[in-house]
């Protein structure tokens, strides 16, 4: 835990930083996840410039304070202890432009509006996007992909601030794009913003590969619920919710958590579940489907904060 006598040093300085509205105390992260799971944050912070971003980096820095960047929470499980130290979210960075067949977003918009952008402007390139929750920084950090494609497909290069404060501007090749990972966590990054490069198209076109992606995604994921999205990565030659099914799992519940009864990849938070239950519930799907197919499924999503004390 941050030291008492240091809570309102850095509230202050953080208030130098960003208007006050921008800066809350042990706020309750659950209310910032899309699982609704997840214990407090000491100070979640939410900038509205690069500079403030920048900002905020270096006094973490020169306070020697922890630093977690938690984007939309839209692919993360936040543990029922909380963070300790600084958060980030970028909420309030996504602004969207375009010019010509260049879209340039900033890392708190939505990558599906981002894709609805592109439609706007008949260009082709983000169809599989439109279905994606997640935030363009996000999307970013995991290549994000869907339906045959992903993030790699399109990016040409993206604005970050590094672990020091710094803002750099890296291309595509940069990132080690691969599937689902790319370096963006082992190097710290904090994306601004992405640069995309897609192809003029036809609206009613794109518009009916939207619209068809749109309800395959409606009719088949348990969008009723609270949850990560998809919970595991596709294990090379099988497919993760085939595997979960045939072990018998949908409807399995742990407390509050539940392996969903409309889409076996997902779990579900139906009854105000606990970040621990939801993670035992992950662990259990992971270890019967080991013992049953010898299969490992590996997390697609990501987990933080504190174990509760």
């Amino acid at each position: 835990m941050i030291r008492v006598g240091l809570n309102h040093h850095i509230y202050n300085k953080l208030l130098k930083i960003t208007s006050q509205k921008n800066v809350m105390v042990d706020e309750k992260l659950k209310n910032h996840t899309y699982t609704r799971l997840g214990g407090k944050a000491d100070f979640l912070v939410t900038p509205e410039t690069y500079k403030e971003v920048q900002e905020i980096v270096k006094l973490a820095n020169n306070e020697n304070i922890p630093f977690t960047l938690l984007g939309n929470g839209s692919n993360l499980i936040v543990k029922d202890g909380g963070i300790r130290g600084i958060v980030m979210n970028l909420q309030r960075l996504t602004d969207i432009s375009t010019t010509d067949t260049t879209i340039v977003a900033q890392s708190g918009a939505r990558i599906i509006d981002v894709s609805r952008e592109a439609l706007a402007h008949s260009l082709s390139g983000l169809e599989f996007a439109c279905g994606i929750p997640g935030s363009v920084g996000g999307a970013l950090f995991m290549n994000a992909g869907a339906y045959g494609g992903e993030i790699k497909d399109v990016l040409v290069s993206t604005k970050v601030v590094d672990k020091k404060g710094d803002i750099q501007i890296l291309t595509a090749d940069q990132l080690d794009l691969d599937y689902r990972t790319s370096n963006i966590p082992e190097k710290g990054y904090i994306v601004l913003e992405a640069t995309f490069s897609l192809k003029k198209g036809n609206y009613e076109e794109i518009k009916a590969i939207m619209d068809d992606l749109t309800y395959k995604r409606e009719s088949k994921q348990p969008l009723e619920y609270p949850s990560c999205g998809s919970v595991f990565k596709r294990p090379p030659g099988y497919y993760a919710g085939k595997l979960i099914q045939d072990s018998d799992l949908q409807g399995k519940q742990i407390g509050g958590a539940q392996v969903s009864l409309k889409h076996a990849g997902f779990i579900v938070n139906i009854d105000n579940a606990t970040a621990s239950e939801y993670i035992a519930l992950i662990h259990h799907v992971q270890e019967t489907v080991m013992k049953k197919f010898g299969v490992k499924l590996e997390r697609e999503v990501k987990i933080i904060g504190e174990d509760p004390q």
